[in-house]
């Protein structure tokens, strides 16, 4: 697998990341009662936004690939 191949599946993983990040955060705050639950799906969500924050800044910054 080439570099560019890697970078563009690890950009992927990190739209992947912000789209269950996305859901989790309606998930919620507009359709749980159970507090515990609500807070846990909260506190996965920041973390894999900040993660899929922290792939792009990656992959933005590590430049272009060569073939």
């Amino acid at each position: 697998m080439s570099p560019a191949l890697a970078k563009m599946w690890i950009a992927i993983a990190s739209m992947v990341f912000m789209f269950i990040s996305v859901g989790f955060i309606y998930l919620s705050r507009y359709k749980l009662k159970i507090r515990w639950l609500r807070f846990l799906l909260a506190v996965i969500a920041y973390v894999l936004l900040i993660l899929a924050g922290i792939i792009i800044i990656f992959v933005v910054f590590s430049g272009p690939t060569q073939q």
